[in-house]
């Protein structure tokens, strides 16, 4: 394992870093219980998720899903492509986002307030 703040190689599952003391982050394994589920993705949108979502459910680069979808959509005519990602966007749930991202969405407006003038 490599510590992310000095980039040396440390013991795998040491919780800190023998050469700078920074704490590891644990890196949880998520284990899926049941079948995947088609989902739009939280966490890599860039209009409604729905690429980002294929991607993760097919384990692909969400570039390449974006390219394949804007080939179909101007292959056909912009009609069925559009029409097809705009059904996607409302049928698919959106996915729930990671821990991370939603602690630190949580506490980004925390802190000290502002004196009163």
């Amino acid at each position: 394992m490599i510590c992310p703040n000095c980039r040396r190689e440390i013991a795998e599952y040491s919780n800190f870093c023998s050469s700078c003391g920074a704490r590891q982050v644990e890196v949880v394994a998520t284990r899926r219980i049941g079948p995947k589920r088609l989902m739009r993705s939280s966490t890599d949108s860039k209009i409604g998720g729905v690429c980002g979502g294929l991607a993760e459910y097919f384990e692909a680069d969400p570039s390449i899903v974006r390219i394949v979808a804007t080939l179909i959509t101007i292959a056909s005519g912009f009609v069925f492509g559009i029409l097809t990602y705009v059904v996607a966007w409302i049928i698919l749930p959106l996915a729930p986002a990671p821990y991370a991202t939603a602690a630190s969405h949580a506490t980004a407006g925390a802190g000290p307030a502002s004196p009163s003038q």
